[in-house]
């Protein structure tokens, strides 16, 4: 008689406002869902005072504070997963003001991430903006500390582009609508397609768990999993250097509701919309005109954010 297949018990980890991130999760896992020898749970991370989608104005600007800063949100209580220990973590988080979203932060803090991720794979999944590369330098700092192992980082990013997409977002944030939009603003998020083509990262895992192979770095290198814009490497040091400080002006307001906060965010608001429009752009001008100078940097700054997985 065959011995029976091995089983491989998977965790996903998510929290998605407009359900794109969970569209990308579902076809990446299902090759493993489809996979008798694969045993999938998930982890749903709920706030207790949900966000809404979409955002108001003012509540959007006054979430950053607390992304910058680490502050997590109260959770409610989910049923424990099935098993104390899984083969491979998968987390799929959002990137909010270039930081996990608070929901994934308050889990990446909490004593139940401790338990699941201590000395285990991990991969990690973003659908956002091109701009998640501090939010990803936070989740490995934080898996470090829980003495998890990153093996691989897929990052699936906006069709509109870096320049169409500081419009396209911020409208489909604040208005519920992808678009297309009014003046010519393409449509806002991933393309269906790079979301179709998230399974082939499923694949990668079903072959080393079916196989009983070590789950290590190797796993998505040649997928094309990431592709880092250098462009964009000094806006986003600068973007969050911003954050962090205008982010203790908030907190020291009070939390999140204290009415000082309201105007403060409109002030910020402008600040917001003025950086974008000068400090991003001559970034990356600099960026350009000192490439042929700066080409060893570059690549070393590419092969550093790219890891795990690499472009």
């Amino acid at each position: 008689m065959d011995k029976p297949a091995p089983t491989a018990r998977v965790l996903v980890v998510h929290y998605s406002q407009t359900g794109q991130l969970d569209r990308a999760l579902e076809s990446m896992l299902r090759p493993l869902e489809e996979d008798p020898a694969c045993v999938v749970d998930y982890l749903r991370l709920t706030p207790v005072d949900p966000y809404p989608f979409p955002w108001p104005l003012v509540r959007f600007i006054n979430a950053f504070p607390e992304s910058i800063h680490d502050c997590g949100c109260p959770l409610v209580p989910d049923e424990n997963p099935r098993h104390d220990r899984y083969d491979l973590v998968v987390l799929g988080y959002q990137v909010w003001f270039l930081s996990p979203s608070i929901p994934v932060t308050a889990f990446l803090q909490s004593d139940m991430a401790r338990q699941l991720l201590a000395d285990t794979p991990v991969v990690t999944l973003v659908a956002c903006r091109n701009m998640w590369l501090q939010a990803q330098e936070k989740v490995k700092a934080h898996l470090r500390r829980l003495g998890a192992s990153l093996v691989g980082h897929a990052a699936l990013v906006d069709e509109s582009g870096s320049a169409a997409s500081f419009l396209s977002t911020p409208l489909w944030v604040l208005s519920g609508h992808k678009g297309p939009f009014w003046f010519g603003i393409p449509r806002a998020g991933v393309s269906q397609s790079d979301i179709a083509r998230a399974d082939r990262f499923g694949v990668a895992l079903r072959e080393r768990l079916r196989g009983d192979q070590l789950l290590d770095t190797g796993v998505w290198q040649g997928l094309g999993a990431v592709h880092i814009n250098d462009k964009l490497i000094a806006s986003e040091k600068i973007a969050t250097r911003s954050f962090y400080v205008w982010g203790k002006l908030f907190l020291a307001c009070g939390g999140p509701d204290a009415w000082l906060r309201k105007p403060l965010a409109l002030i910020y608001a402008v600040f917001l919309i003025t950086m974008i429009l000068t400090v991003v752009p001559a970034s990356a001008l600099l960026k350009k005109l000192f490439a042929p100078l700066l080409r060893r940097r570059t690549a070393r700054q590419r092969a550093y954010y790219s890891w795990p997985s690499g472009e």
